[in-house]
């Protein structure tokens, strides 16, 4: 029951049955009693006529020639009960008279009925529960009189049955029309919440996306209605706010794409000149020809950031990537080669299949992304740091995984490490380096080829993981185990 519909319906039937066990607490004790007053009424009426028959003849032969029964309710009882002698008791039956053999109990039991000329309930063994009135004889007698009260009880019993039927068929046309009635109440709730669960399923994040038609002719007047009216202007302000992002986002990456095409010819003739200048056959002085390296190395780092914006700038536009067979283990290979000659401090290892692991995609792309997370375990990590790069295939996806043993990432920075230009003072080695754009690139090119790139980190491990979609394996070739440095 956890729907407002399946609560308000059920709601409205536990009201009902409420409601109608109410009036059957009421009907039944209140003709209970009627009926009660009833006899009374008519054992009052009777004025003792059948008991003072009794009494007026003390032995008769014959009780049907004896006593008096006109007049007299089938099953009416006359008892006398006199001091010193036996009490006598009889009830009609077909206009006679025949005798009722008393019991002890019997015998207590009409002489515990008080005097008062009004009505009193008891039970006789031989005739079952009765209403009797007892009033005083002329003879310090005491004359009683009594109807059955079997009738009473057929008649509420019937009353029960007939409430408990008519109650039921109440409760299953309450469950019914009230089930009908919630679902028609609810449908301006229904609207919203259907327009409110399409807008969770939108990716907001990307900035690119169409709102949902707002929530359709919402009446202020109610309750619904008036949350309809205030999730479509939340809906226009976040709609509005989506556009204005979505367009300043546009522009910066033009800006950046612009930019970087414009830089890439200047910082190329910048480089150029500085390798020229250092080729001159004639003497260069020490600080001349430091400068010139200075100049040199500096604009290679520009180069690569030049490039790796622009490249940023292409998978932001969604620009077609190249889609090729690649052989991730020959791109493993090299980049671990790489990353020894670069990182002779560090310990590399590589864990590949036996087969070659073969995917579809951007050659260049993929190659940055092992370099890249190679890179950034050289970097952020402090010497004699063992990194092992892994890759496994599954029947849907293939994964490359890159794991150290180095310090970890702490909790509050492991959110935003694909994220661009996160650099500096979340490094794990404490130093500064790279241009913040290495793990960006990663995710970027990972999303770009359909698969993701994810993180774990604790102190002593942390590993970066990229899947991207499987390719069935190529024919057996020879593979390797874990290679160390």
């Amino acid at each position: 029951m956890r729907t407002l519909r399946a609560r308000l319906t059920t709601g409205l039937v536990l009201l009902v049955g409420a409601v109608c066990l109410a009036v059957g607490l009421t009907t039944v004790p209140a003709l209970h009693g009627y009926l009660f007053d009833r006899l009374d009424q008519q054992l009052v009426a009777t004025q003792g006529r059948f008991a003072t028959s009794l009494e007026q003849r003390e032995n008769p032969p014959d009780p049907d020639d004896a006593v008096d029964t006109r007049g007299q309710a089938e099953h009416t009882l006359g008892a006398r009960l006199q001091e010193g002698s036996a009490p006598r008791a009889a009830v009609v039956r077909d206009d006679s008279v025949a005798a009722v053999t008393l019991t002890s109990g019997d015998r207590a039991a009409l002489a515990a009925v008080p005097v008062d000329g009004q009505g009193h309930s008891l039970t006789l063994s031989a005739l079952g529960d009765y209403r009797v009135v007892a009033v005083a004889g002329d003879e310090r007698d005491v004359l009683i009189t009594g109807l059955p009260l079997h009738g009473v009880h057929e008649t509420v019993a019937h009353l029960k049955v007939v409430e408990g039927v008519v109650f039921g068929v109440a409760l299953l046309v309450a469950g019914a029309a009230g089930a009908f009635w919630v679902r028609l109440a609810l449908r301006p709730l229904d609207r919203v919440a259907a327009t409110a669960t399409e807008v969770t399923r939108l990716p907001l994040a990307s900035g690119d996306v169409a709102m949902p038609a707002p929530v359709p002719d919402p009446d202020p007047r109610t309750e619904v209605g008036r949350v309809g009216v205030a999730l479509n202007r939340l809906l226009s302000h976040v709609g509005r706010a989506l556009t204005r992002r979505q367009a300043s986002e546009e522009r910066l990456r033009r800006f950046a794409a612009d930019a970087s095409h414009e830089l890439r010819t200047p910082v190329a003739t910048v480089r150029g000149h500085a390798e020229l200048a250092l080729r001159h056959p004639e003497p260069l002085p020490a600080e001349v020809r430091r400068s010139l390296e200075r100049i040199a190395a500096e604009a290679r780092r520009m180069t690569g950031l030049v490039d790796d914006l622009l490249l940023l700038a292409r998978l932001d536009a969604a620009q077609p990537l190249a889609r090729e067979p690649v052989d991730l283990s020959r791109l493993a290979l090299d980049a671990v080669d790489d990353a020894r000659a670069t990182g002779p401090d560090h310990r590399w290892l590589l864990d590949l299949p036996e087969r070659p692991v073969v995917v579809t995609g951007d050659p260049h792309g993929l190659q940055q992304v092992v370099t890249n997370l190679l890179a950034n375990a050289r970097a952020h990590t402090p010497p004699g740091t063992e990194v092992v790069l892994r890759l496994a295939t599954g029947p849907e996806e293939t994964e490359l995984t890159v794991t150290d043993n180095g310090p970890g990432i702490p909790a509050e920075s492991r959110s935003e490490v694909f994220q661009r230009f996160v650099r500096g003072a979340h490094t794990r080695a404490g130093t500064g380096g790279g241009s913040g754009l290495g793990l960006a690139i990663v995710a970027a090119v990972a999303a770009a080829h359909g698969g993701a790139a994810e993180l774990t980190s604790r102190p002593g491990r942390t590993t970066f993981r990229v899947l991207l979609p499987a390719e069935p394996p190529p024919p057996a070739a020879e593979g390797g185990a874990v290679t160390p440095a």
